[in-house]
């Protein structure tokens, strides 16, 4: 079943050179056009390399969405990226969705969709062996990515 992806958890992995950790747990992740946009993979900016190699091998594909009048709707409350992306995990079924942003990810979850984000994906790459320790790649994201995280969820996710 297909993965869908907003643009927060491939820039923020790909800023902290794990972007690959996405290919290793999901195989192939689909993008839809307003996700493509916010990357910005043809400015040089870090990540983008990383990302435009994800996408000229195929791993990472983008995939246009059908259902635009729900887009319209969504884009009533969130942005673009988020509005396309949950369409399309709705259109394509997804067994994934991956968001970061709180009202993305309420949205997503009040219809149905299973969701997870960057610090998820964190975790099941250390369950399954894939990182030896959570707290450098969490010190890197907020670091180089300016990736924000409440102290409580940053305790909850280094208890875990």
């Amino acid at each position: 079943m297909p993965t869908v992806s907003n643009t927060s958890p491939i820039l923020n992995l790909a800023i902290v050179d794990r972007l690959a950790l996405l290919r290793q747990q999901f195989g192939q992740i689909q993008i839809p056009p307003a996700v493509l946009d916010e990357l910005k993979i043809d400015e040089k900016r870090p990540g983008s390399q990383a990302i435009q190699a994800a996408i000229d091998t195929g791993w990472i594909q983008v995939q246009p969405v059908s259902n635009l009048p729900f887009v319209q709707l969504l884009r009533q409350t969130l942005d673009g990226g988020e509005s396309e992306a949950i369409a399309l995990a709705l259109e394509l079924q997804a067994e994934w969705t991956l968001l970061d942003e709180r009202d993305g990810r309420k949205v997503a979850k009040s219809l149905g969709l299973q969701v997870t984000g960057v610090l998820g994906i964190l975790l099941r790459a250390k369950q399954f062996g894939e990182l030896s320790s959570l707290q450098p790649v969490i010190e890197d994201l907020t670091q180089k990515a300016g990736f924000r995280i409440a102290p409580e969820l940053l305790a909850k996710v280094l208890q875990a």
